[in-house]
């Protein structure tokens, strides 16, 4: 299992569209991806699961990978936290 930190940094936080542009990212994967804020966990595959722990800009997250790829999954997301959910 991989875990990494993660500062949001898009405007208005984990809202609809970048929860909705998270899950298309993640769903390219098999491995098994959570994200925790405090005592809160969602799944990254589940929209609504991102939305309600109330991400907002300046949170901080930390993203846990586990599966076959997890190396190149969690590489991918970090990257995809780090330029505010732009595509390569």
């Amino acid at each position: 299992m991989i875990q990494f930190e993660v500062t949001v940094t898009v405007e208005g936080g984990l809202h609809a569209r970048p929860a909705a542009l998270l899950v298309n990212r993640s769903a390219q994967s098999q491995a098994k991806i959570t994200l925790s804020k405090g005592d809160k966990q969602a799944d990254v595959r589940s929209i609504l699961g991102i939305m309600t722990l109330g991400v907002t800009q300046g949170d901080k997250l930390i993203v846990s990978v586990e599966g076959e790829d997890e190396e190149k999954v969690a590489s991918s997301l970090q990257q995809f936290f780090e330029q505010s959910f732009e595509s390569e």
